[in-house]
């Protein structure tokens, strides 16, 4: 797999050649080509609770789907093959229409709190289902398969650091448990001297 193959078009190297980015891509694109999805990816991935994934419609417009869930919900089915279920949502299945004709997806999943940022070039599967989750609200429709293409970090520049509720009650809990142990202790050492 290699991510410049795909990723820059002839236009897009003029670009870089004019700004002067050109000769230090052309010297690291021949050593870019990765052999799937390594064990950096996997973690990463499994760990995300949203991506944004890109699709082209038939009048070539791109469109752009936010998908969430819990984290993990983007599974590794091996190192070249991602998958989720696609669960009924506005019914308007722009993307799933979009993927019966052109079957090219990018993926974009961000982790703002890492500041770290991982693309990913597939072709997408669809896989039609009919399941019941009589504990989930949202009704399965499909799984999509991402067969993996090609992949590229980001640099963390220009990304803000922003935490999730989650994040912050963690963090807010460790430091909450920190001043318990505190009061605790200085309570313990009250009564030392009081003794004395």
């Amino acid at each position: 797999m290699n991510y410049s193959a795909i990723a820059f078009s002839e236009a897009s190297k003029r670009f870089q050649e004019r700004y002067g980015s050109r000769v230090s891509y052309a010297r690291m694109e021949p050593y870019k080509i990765t052999d799937g999805l390594t064990d950096d990816e996997l973690h990463f991935i499994a760990h995300q609770d949203n991506f944004y994934m890109s699709t082209i419609g038939e009048n070539g417009y791109p469109y752009i789907q936010f998908r969430g869930g819990p984290k993990g919900f983007l599974k590794a089915i091996d190192h070249e093959t991602l998958g989720f279920i696609d669960f009924g949502g506005n019914k308007q299945y722009i993307t799933v229409g979009n993927l019966a004709t052109n079957n090219k997806a990018a993926l974009f999943l961000l982790d703002q709190a890492a500041k770290t940022r991982l693309k990913i070039y597939a072709e997408a599967q669809v896989l039609e289902i009919k399941l019941d989750l009589p504990d989930y609200k949202f009704r399965p429709e499909r799984i999509i398969l991402l067969h993996v293409k090609a992949y590229d970090w980001n640099c963390p520049q220009h990304i803000t650091e922003r935490y999730t509720l989650e994040e912050i009650q963690e963090e807010f809990m460790a430091q909450h448990e920190y001043i318990n142990k505190l009061r605790a202790e200085n309570a313990l050492l009250k009564q030392q001297l009081a003794g004395k």
